[in-house]
């Protein structure tokens, strides 16, 4: 998570510690789910819960950490893609990485609870608009080369691939109804 406004650099040792402890609460959610103990979580970091409390102080902190890294690495792919790929292969390789996102991570996003500040829903317009950026700047890239429909659009294109997510079908039955959807994006020959 980005350091706040206001906040003083933090110390090399610090710095290592939070990432190492990011790092572990990854593997650990991961394995175990949301609920899993932060005890675990500092274990495998290799510091004392002191430390991770200093630089968590609650499990919900550190499932936000934990989220809005995750999504920083999913748009940072798109941003590779964009730079790297042919235009529709970049997309739909990114969509495939969006759906294996939202079937692997989609526990984590919901394990956040909602205050009367409503902090939840501003973390998640924030996200969402981050991956739906991502996704118009592919897309758009796609249309202009003529490898997708002029018709289809950004939020079209999420909400079907999150539906592939949610039907829990598996890598194989995702790449396909996944393929599925670029085949109907594909302007007729």
């Amino acid at each position: 998570m980005p350091p706040r406004q206001g906040d003083r650099p933090r110390r090399a040792d610090a710095r290592r510690n939070h990432d190492l402890l990011l790092a572990a609460a990854k593997e650990v959610f991961a394995e175990r789910g949301a609920g899993a103990p932060l005890d675990e979580v500092a274990r495998r970091a290799g510091v004392g819960n002191a430390t991770m409390y200093r630089h968590f102080p609650t499990r919900e902190e550190l499932l936000i950490a934990v989220y809005s890294d995750e999504v920083t690495e999913l748009c940072a792919r798109g941003e590779a893609l964009l730079a790297a790929d042919p235009p529709g292969d970049a997309l739909f390789t990114w969509l495939e990485a969006f759906v294996a996102h939202v079937a692997t991570k989609r526990e984590l996003a919901l394990a956040l609870t909602d205050d009367r500040a409503g902090r939840r829903s501003e973390l998640f317009d924030g996200w969402h608009e981050s991956m739906r950026t991502t996704a118009e700047a592919l897309l758009d890239r796609a249309r202009r080369s003529g490898t997708v429909r002029r018709g289809v659009d950004a939020a079209d294109l999420l909400a079907l691939a999150n539906g592939i997510a949610l039907t829990g079908t598996g890598d194989s039955r995702s790449r396909r109804l996944l393929d599925l959807v670029r085949r109907g994006a594909t302007p007729p020959s």
